[in-house]
């Protein structure tokens, strides 16, 4: 695809659930009824990890390692101390508060992992929602409310559980770094150490390499050089095992509760974009056909009281009467493409967008490469956002050229309609680019908008193929 209308500076605008339901606009593209709301991208700091090489990482490893144990020593006290004054005085009542407390601690020190895991490993580690009681119920009930939480004893088990990872990995890095330290630097401060062959035996003669100071060295800067070699992945995978527990007890959670906020938005964005399009249908129906069948019918009446009196006349009726048919029966054709083109449910989505693009008063540029089949609500979601943003183009922006490229790239479709219009084309309530947001989401996609004022504007959704 060319780039001559995208080279110039412009700033990026992701529709996104945080994003203000209003913006103004220069230049309108249609209208729709909602305000749009994607799920966000994926978090920078997986993309963060995923750019650092692993060899970099020894000493980010190196410190969570190190401060793990810091963490896990007096979150392990806490937590036994706290369960067992609680358990023992639960007979009492007075013992819930203490529980209560104690997750309330453990909170802290899940968060301060969550922490650690996204600063010194550059892994996301979400935060999960925490239940809260009504906003209407009293402080005790709320004080009360972690005891009824899951990731609350989540939290209690990972600081007794992690205790014990803290340990294994705090001593595997002391002793990895040791050894590879120890033996790089031996040959130099060998010098100072007592040589008494008949008191002292070398680890060199403990294992039958020979006795002296040249033999011992040289056995320990190769254990040192194995050891520094091996660093690296020693620390990468104490760091795995030792955050892999505070991801899937502290994170885990969160993940499912984004995808469940991810799936109702989804399902809300269907049941938006299905009722607007109902909307849409019943006035263009109104305001079209059903008008032109209202005149056919007056015609057809006032020409049969013609006909005996006037055959003339009534004839140039009947004819009038016969081009309004065949225009509410091509104005009802356009309206059936909008909802299933013919040529979509036919032969698929490429000689649909070919189709488009022909129709198109503007001259169109196609890029088309999708290989193999589509989902059909895949294919209706691209039409649609092909055919609205190209309908868009043609009204409001003033280009005189657009490209439209659809490929398909891992298991995503790429819909992408650029014109060098007067730009300045955002997302507000009650216009197109929403109901193109509302459609591609409920495809599972995101929406994408650049349009700087002056132009070019440049129009992308992606949409999964699973």
């Amino acid at each position: 695809m060319s780039h001559s209308l995208a080279d110039q500076p412009t700033e990026i605008l992701q529709v996104t659930d945080d994003m203000p339901t209003q913006f103004e606009q220069s230049s309108p593209l249609g209208r729709a009824s909602e305000p749009p709301s994607v799920p966000p991208p994926a978090p920078a700091d997986r993309a963060k990890s995923a750019g650092v090489p692993w060899r970099r990482r020894v000493l980010p490893d190196t410190a969570y390692n190190l401060t793990a144990l810091v963490l896990a020593i007096p979150a392990f006290v806490l937590m036994i101390a706290g369960l067992s004054i609680g358990g023992a005085l639960a007979i009492t009542l007075f013992g819930f508060p203490v529980l209560a407390l104690t997750t309330f601690v453990a909170r802290g020190f899940a968060h301060v992992e969550r922490v650690r895991i996204r600063r010194l490993l550059f892994t996301d580690a979400p935060t999960p929602r925490y239940h809260r009681g009504p906003s209407d119920a009293g402080w005790l009930r709320r004080a009360m409310a972690p005891l009824t939480d899951p990731q609350s004893w989540l939290d209690v088990v990972w600081s007794i559980v992690s205790f014990v990872t803290a340990i294994v990995t705090f001593v595997v890095t002391v002793v990895w770094w040791s050894v590879a330290l120890v033996g790089l630097t031996y040959w130099f401060w060998q010098q100072w150490l007592p040589n008494d062959p008949e008191q002292n035996e070398t680890l060199a003669e403990l294992i039958g390499l020979g006795d002296g100071r040249i033999t011992e060295s040289l056995l320990n800067l190769a254990i040192g050089v194995v050891a520094a070699l091996t660093l690296p992945l020693a620390m990468r995978l104490t760091a795995l095992v030792q955050s892999s527990i505070g991801r899937v007890m502290l994170s885990s959670r969160a993940e499912l509760q984004q995808e469940m906020v991810h799936l109702n938005d989804t399902r809300d964005a269907a049941r938006a974009a299905e009722a607007g399009s109902l909307r849409r249908l019943e006035r263009d129906i109104h305001d079209g056909p059903q008008q032109g069948l209202v005149r056919l019918t007056m015609d057809l009446g006032r020409a049969r009281k013609q006909m005996d009196t006037d055959p003339e006349l009534a004839r140039a009726t009947i004819e009038q009467a016969l081009r309004g048919a065949r225009e509410t029966v091509e104005e009802l054709r356009q309206l059936s493409r909008g909802i299933a083109p013919p040529i979509l449910v036919d032969r698929g989505l490429l000689p649909a967008l070919d189709e488009l693009a022909s129709r198109s008063t503007i001259p169109v540029t196609t890029h088309l490469a999708v290989d193999g089949e589509l989902p059909p609500h895949v294919e209706t979601a691209a039409y649609y956002v092909a055919s609205e943003a190209l309908t868009n183009v043609a009204k409001h922006s003033g280009a005189d050229r657009i490209e439209l490229t659809a490929r398909r790239e891992n298991g995503v479709l790429l819909i992408e309609v650029v014109d060098n219009g007067t730009g300045g084309a955002a997302v507000a309530k009650g216009h197109g680019l929403a109901g193109l947001d509302q459609r591609v989401r409920a495809a599972d996609g995101t929406l994408w908008i650049d349009s700087p004022v002056g132009g070019p504007t440049t129009v992308r959704a992606e949409i999964a193929c699973g």
